[in-house]
Parts: C-alpha cells; structure tokens; sequence
C-alpha cells in the first residue's frame, strides 16, 4: 500500500543529522510499540513501500524493519506533530513482536521489571479479565461469572443491554456510560470465556470502517 505524499517532505524538520524521530504505534489498540529514526530517504521508501523503513545510527545505513526476523510493520497511517520535527505511524506489527528481545513493545520495562505496555482502556480491562479466568481468584465476581459459565454471563448481558434501553429512553447521560460501561464488561467476559481475543473484534470494527 503506497503511502506517497502522506506527509509533504518539504513540511518536517530534520535535526542536524537530517534525522527525525517515529513512533511506531499498533493501529487497533494503540499501544506505543518502539522509537527509532529516519531519514528523508527512508521516509519515502516507507510512504513508497507501505512498510516501515527506518535509518540505523549504530550502523549508518537503512533499515527495513523486519527484513530479518520477519515481523514487519505495515503502515496504516502517517502524521507528524504540531513542530513538525516528529513522524506517527499507525502500523500493523506482523507477528506482534516490534521488540529486539523478542517483546512486544521496546516499552516493556517498568522498574527494572517486564510489564505489558499501557494500550487502550478496553483492552486493560480485557487483559484483566483474561487474567482472572486463567488465575482464578477468590471472591473475583469475573471469577463468578466464569464459573457460572454461559447461563450467567448472558443472562448479564441480557439485563446490561436493556439497562442501555432504559438509560437512553430516561435521557440520563451519566447512567447511559456507566450502563454501556457495563454492557462493554459483560462482552468481554463472554468474549473471554469463548476464547474470542479482543483484537479479533477490533479488526472487525476496522474492516467494515474501511468499507
């Protein structure tokens, strides 16, 4: 997929190395994946390509990112900030590894521990549901409803659906989110009970967006 003449190349400010920084972030959940640099010559090979093309400082030549390893990064999107001296990509991570180590996100450290990049809300949650059904806890009311299995958790969203209803018909904004709210917890139990990754249904927002 070209991207040729997402960002006008007349318009970035390359510092005095003629570099600029890009973040790589995942298009669907917006994790913030790695930083590299490039040059003008890699940024039009990845407006050119589709693909993210970046310039090594340790080794002073381009680099195709995942030419080796495999895990390239499909660009979706282009944009540089409000000064003009910054790239965004929003990049499919084939392989879900952007990370030398074999991480999923250079940032995976977090007090000289590993831990999972911040990502969206929705996706936190999910996480943390997903947490629960493989590492039950006790008195965890996501723990309940796994137990219960799909009698319970359907019956929830059931209820959690017409609570929508009723907000919405009542005009009560406040009541209107914390009701979706709910009715967004409920499905990702279901989703989570039946082995449906959150991810799944995200590209299934973005294909029909597409269309």
């Amino acid at each position: 997929m070209s991207l040729r003449g997402a960002i006008p190349l007349d318009q970035v400010r390359f510092n005095e190395q003629g570099l600029v920084p890009a973040i790589a972030q995942d298009y669907l959940d917006g994790t913030v994946l790695m930083l590299a640099w490039m040059n003008q010559t890699s940024l039009e090979k990845t407006m050119d390509t589709g693909e993210a093309w970046y310039w090594s400082r340790s080794r002073q030549e381009l680099w195709h990112k995942g030419a080796t390893s495999g895990h390239i990064q499909k660009v979706q999107s282009l944009r540089y900030d409000c000064d003009s001296d910054a790239i965004l990509m929003s990049i499919e991570q084939i392989g879900d590894i952007a990370c030398h180590t074999g991480e999923r996100s250079c940032f995976h450290q977090l007090d000289h521990s590993k831990s999972a990049p911040p990502a969206d809300t929705l996706s936190e949650v999910f996480n943390v549901i997903r947490d629960r059904r493989d590492n039950p806890q006790v008195g965890s009311y996501t723990n309940s409803l796994f137990e219960a299995g799909d009698n319970k958790i359907l019956k929830k969203i059931g209820e959690e659906a017409a609570e929508v209803v009723m907000a919405c018909k009542d005009d009560d904004k406040d009541d209107i989110a914390g009701e979706v709210a709910d009715l967004f917890y409920h499905s990702l139990v279901a989703i989570a009970h039946h082995g449906v990754e959150l991810r799944d249904v995200y590209k299934k927002l973005q294909d029909r967006r597409r269309k």
